[in-house]
């Protein structure tokens, strides 16, 4: 054959045996994607998408999957696993029997159990929580950890590093963890002045370059502050200016949070410790030895349970007290939060309990910043709406509170909201509050921004065809937002 016309056949050739070679490969990828799909514990909704994009889409979907599908990878589960925070010293524990059936719940799915002796303050506002976090950060004497999600290159954020890098100064411990995702922009050069000041900064899971498959997926959303060991502030707020700051502004988030002080304030501080050393690769024990006994001393009369949630917990304990509370409701359950996409039990256990005659109260932002989720919650609340629920719209900005109440006994706040990513996939804590004193607090601070909002109103029969279809695609990958 003339070695031109081999050459120019060649040509031709090549570049369809490659791409068939690559056409294989990606079959072969896809089909591999979804038999380890098949074999892991999701959720019938979450694999039936994830299905659904590997396989029509399967250019965005497989690359999709390797970077955000994972849920509890092994590797991690080998690193960080087992997370149950424990008090050190005297024991201030409730008797889990006199605590009730939400609180047996929590422990036997992996979490801890209540703790008796603390003092619980709400912290109901930006201006609050600000001016909480600036006293505290002033007043500590020994140690600051801090983990947020969130920390803005913004009024609020250099505040707050100010402070913080004074108080090392002073040779005050202060331990800054970030996540690498949520503080890509200000977990390195904004943060520099607190390392030259002594204190330390760690970054969580840092995703460039990725350190594996699937570590993009799992990000730590806790919002802790822990003071001298005993002393905690957490809630929905992250540091940045939207969310809290000295003065009021105007399109500042309606948020929750608490202030701890006792026993559970020194559990939340075991979380961090536990955070902090994954992240940094220190040794635990250094640190647990650095706390005085006294970190279980009596404050106040408040039982408090703190749950982790999230890879490094065997089971998932804080979604199970979740339907605990849920199935416990003898008279009204009332859920703030700012999205709204359950799976199927916690769905259908709400509307069993409608359906029951039990007063089921949603209370929503009309508009939430992620739209996407907006639309994904039309469903959801569509059936329980049938059911009996009622839903309650926030029509004045963005509302970001995170809180449930059942009855006037059992209260939970947190960090996580109720939707697939908080319950199943990312790093959460929460606080079951089974003292009815605090209960009832926490239930008037609910009616009060009950009493800002507005009842939804029935959907019409004939909606729009673009609407509907946007809701239907929304609903689809709702489990994979």
């Amino acid at each position: 054959m003339n070695p031109d016309y081999r050459e120019h056949l060649m040509r031709l050739i090549a570049p369809g045996y490659i791409a068939h070679i690559l056409s294989i490969a990606g079959f072969l990828l896809a089909l591999f994607l979804v038999a380890r799909l098949m074999s892991e514990k999701k959720a019938p909704a979450n694999t039936f998408a994830w299905l659904l994009v590997i396989i029509l889409i399967p250019y965005v979907g497989v690359p999709l999957f390797l970077v955000f599908g994972g849920r509890k990878l092994r590797r991690l589960a080998e690193r960080k696993s087992h997370l149950v925070p424990t008090l050190r010293g005297k024991s201030a524990n409730v008797a889990v029997d006199d605590a009730g059936a939400v609180a047996q719940t929590v422990v036997s799915a992996g979490g801890s159990p209540p703790v008796a002796g603390n003092r619980l303050k709400l912290l109901t506002t930006g201006e609050e929580e600000f001016a909480a976090l600036e006293h505290h950060i002033r007043q500590a004497q020994d140690t600051i950890h801090i983990t947020t999600f969130i920390l803005g290159r913004d009024d609020t954020g250099r505040r707050i590093v100010a402070l913080l890098t004074e108080k090392a100064r002073q040779g005050v411990k202060v331990r800054l963890l970030l996540d690498a995702v949520g503080c890509l922009l200000s977990s390195r050069w904004f943060v520099d002045p607190l390392r030259e000041a002594g204190g330390e900064v760690g970054r969580f899971m840092p995703v460039l370059p990725f350190s594996s498959p699937g570590t993009a997926n799992l990000r730590n959303h806790r919002k802790i502050a822990i003071f001298d060991h005993c002393t905690a502030i957490i809630g929905g707020r992250n540091m940045a200016r939207e969310y809290m700051g000295p003065t009021k502004l105007k399109k500042r988030w309606v948020d929750f949070g608490t202030l701890i002080e006792g026993p559970a304030a020194a559990l939340l501080n075991e979380i961090f410790i536990a955070d902090w050393s994954f992240a940094t690769k220190q040794p635990a024990e250094p640190l647990h030895a650095a706390i005085p006994g006294t970190v279980t001393d009596a404050k106040g009369r408040s039982d408090l349970q703190i749950v982790a949630s999230g890879p490094d917990v065997p089971g998932d304990p804080l979604y199970e007290g979740i339907i605990a509370m849920i199935q416990e409701a003898k008279e009204s359950i009332l859920i703030v939060t700012p999205y709204f996409i359950p799976d199927d039990v916690l769905l259908r256990s709400l509307i069993v309990k409608a359906r029951a005659g039990r007063q089921v109260t949603l209370v929503l932002p009309s508009h939430s910043n992620h739209p996407i989720t907006d639309y994904a919650r039309r469903y959801y609340t569509r059936e329980l709406r049938k059911a009996g629920a009622k839903l309650l719209l926030f029509p004045d900005g963005m509302m970001h509170c995170k809180a449930m109440v059942v009855d006037e006994r059992t209260a939970a706040y947190g960090s996580a909201n109720f939707d697939l990513r908080s319950l199943f996939v990312n790093f959460e804590v929460g606080v079951l509050v089974h003292s009815p004193a605090e209960v009832r607090l926490i239930k008037a601070w609910a009616s009060k921004l009950m009493g800002h909002c507005h009842e939804a109103r029935t959907e019409r029969q004939g909606r729009r065809v673009l609407g509907n279809l946007a809701e239907e695609l929304c609903r689809l990958l709702a489990p994979l937002l």
